[in-house]
């Protein structure tokens, strides 16, 4: 029988047996109650994807609860399904929510969480496009309208002055210093903001506001899953399957009987 960290015999059953799922968990709330960014080295291939997608299983059962509770007692209209779905068509739904938003989410809340120039560089450039979006513009970070070019020039530009100010040598050592000594920090700031900035899929009005814990918890679950399969395994783990996740989820909803 396999378990999360065991060895690769066996592998290919992990994925029904409760033993694993059990390891897997504990070995992602160790993480949690005390983060750290060292790679899981002793992990093949194999094992990263098979962790990646056992922990997605794992955070379902976490949900039910939350999701049963709010459609039953408050369930906020959300509004940017609604509008993306009538600003694209539906192959244009399926690139840009199934591929390039994930992509933007994976680079500015999760790509810096291992410290490199080029990867401060491309998150805060992602970082800005939000902000300039959501609090300057007020509007949807897929929108394509009049401040769009303002928006896209300004992070573009950002991005090209911050990367060569980072590589200096004496600048990067104490960047390194700080991500080594404040790593927890990082790592639970990157879950809460990516939660939290969701709140614009929703009217802000001041019960909204006061329920943005609950309202945010699917996307704290998935910034504190994929924050860990980030640090542990690699960038390419939660951004393959931030798409794979949304592009099924627009799937399914293309049939007949989706609400």
């Amino acid at each position: 029988m396999v378990v999360a960290g065991g060895a690769e015999t066996g592998m290919k059953y992990a994925l029904v047996t409760p033993r694993y799922y059990w390891s897997l968990f504990k070995e992602l709330a160790f993480f949690v109650w005390n983060p750290d960014s060292a790679e899981a080295v002793e992990k093949t291939t194999r094992r990263r994807i098979c962790d990646t997608v056992g922990l997605f299983v794992i955070k379902i059962p976490l949900l039910i609860p939350v999701g049963l509770v709010m459609s039953l007692l408050y369930d906020p209209e959300n509004l940017t399904s609604q509008s993306m779905a009538e600003r694209f068509s539906p192959v244009q739904l399926l690139l840009v929510a199934g591929f390039v938003l994930p992509l933007v989410e994976e680079v500015g809340f999760r790509l810096s969480l291992r410290f490199r120039p080029i990867y401060l560089a491309l998150s805060s450039s992602v970082f800005l496009y939000y902000i300039l979006t959501k609090a300057v513009f007020q509007t949807k970070v897929s929108a394509i309208d009049d401040s769009f070019f303002v928006r896209a020039v300004a992070a573009i530009i950002l991005g090209v002055l911050l990367y060569p100010l980072v590589r200096h040598l004496p600048i990067r050592q104490r960047l390194t210093q700080f991500w080594d000594g404040n790593f927890r920090l990082i790592y639970y700031a990157s879950c809460v903001v990516f939660a939290w900035i969701h709140l614009s899929k929703y009217e802000l009005i001041w019960l909204n506001i006061v329920l943005l814990p609950v309202l945010t918890l699917p996307q704290l679950m998935s910034g504190i899953v994929s924050g860990y399969t980030r640090v542990k395994f690699g960038f390419a783990y939660p951004l393959f399957f931030h798409i794979g996740t949304n592009t099924l989820a627009i799937a399914l909803s293309f049939l007949p009987f989706a609400d």
